[in-house]
């Protein structure tokens, strides 16, 4: 519709085999995924035991496919970073998966198997900033006190998983900034100036992998954040100046309209496009055939069908997230 995907920008990302999947997750949970997808359900003590075929972690066709391809696509994306390529991933970012166990819509967790192909290939200080409404808590807990990975996460307070106060610093290697309903784009860059890159530079990262989920956009029925496309596309350019090899995934996000659009202009973004002030009508009509079932029709706004780049959220930034910074560098 933009005339952006051309011949040479893109791979297609290859699901994970079996046997790198059980590298992070436990065989007998990999098989039952497996299972429940071709059986189209699970008896009780699966779904206790391994979370899925709940609500929150739902049995569909090809859902085993999707999970694994997820995975791939991260490990993908790590090859090429290697390789001085900046590498984004809108289908990776599933954060919460645990080795044994769904969790949050994340079968399978594809921003560890990215760390991991990147610390396969010898590095040893790998920074992970996650930027999506809800804490990462999958990837911190599976590089808690290893000193090769330290992770950052800006995600709302007192949401789901209700993880990541900012007391917790997993053995000292993360850091937590767990921000108010409300938060805006001055706040976010606050935290940018005064906290995440500073951290960023001590650390002096071999390679970046930033999962940036559309749920902390205003607007996302699952949070009550309240950053512009543009406040988060900014952050993440300005994370990407930190090193030469960067990874940059998906991650959550609940409506259709900010998503798509989200992540489209970040790509844009990503590959040096112009951001077109108003969408042709080939964009304009896909977008104005999106439905939800968790955003009212009258919540729709004009602008989300009409432009790609929100107008920017600015606003005071305050006292609790200039505190926040303050005790991350402390």
């Amino acid at each position: 519709m933009l005339g952006w995907l051309g011949d040479g920008v893109y791979h297609d990302s290859p699901p994970a085999s079996i046997s790198r999947l059980v590298q992070f997750h436990e065989a007998h949970y990999v098989q039952a995924l497996r299972q429940a997808e071709e059986q189209g359900g699970v008896a009780k003590e699966v779904r206790e035991r391994y979370r899925i075929g709940t609500m929150e972690n739902p049995i569909f066709p090809g859902l085993f496919l999707r999970a694994s391809t997820a995975v791939g696509g991260s490990i993908l994306a790590a090859q090429l970073a290697l390789e001085g390529i900046t590498s984004f991933h809108p289908a990776g970012g599933t954060h919460h998966g645990r080795p044994d166990r769904a969790s949050g819509f994340c079968y399978f967790n594809d921003p560890v198997f990215s760390l991991m192909t990147l610390l396969d290939a010898g590095l040893d200080r790998i920074l992970y900033v996650d930027l999506d409404a809800h804490h990462g808590d999958g990837v911190q807990d599976a590089y808690a006190n290893d000193e090769r990975v330290f992770t950052i996460s800006i995600h709302e307070e007192n949401r789901w998983p209700h993880t990541g106060p900012a007391s917790d610093r997993a053995g000292g290697f993360a850091r937590n900034l767990p921000v108010p309903k409300g938060f805006n784009d001055s706040e976010l860059q606050h935290l940018m100036d005064h906290a995440v890159l500073h951290l960023g530079r001590e650390y002096d990262p071999q390679a970046l992998v930033i999962t940036c989920g559309t749920d902390a956009l205003e607007g996302d029925p699952l949070s009550r954040m309240a950053l512009s496309n543009i406040g988060l596309w900014s952050a993440v350019e300005q994370l990407l100046g930190l090193c030469d090899h960067n990874v940059v995934l998906g991650g959550g996000g609940y409506n259709p309209w900010t998503l798509v659009r989200c992540w489209s202009g970040l790509w844009g973004r990503l590959s040096q496009r112009r951001i077109p002030g108003a969408l042709p009508a080939e964009a304009r009509a896909f977008l104005q055939g999106l439905e939800c079932d968790l955003v009212d029709e009258e919540d729709v706004r004009s602008e989300w069908t009409r432009t790609l780049a929100d107008e920017p959220n600015t606003g005071p930034v305050r006292e609790q997230v200039k505190v926040l910074a303050g005790e991350a560098m402390a």
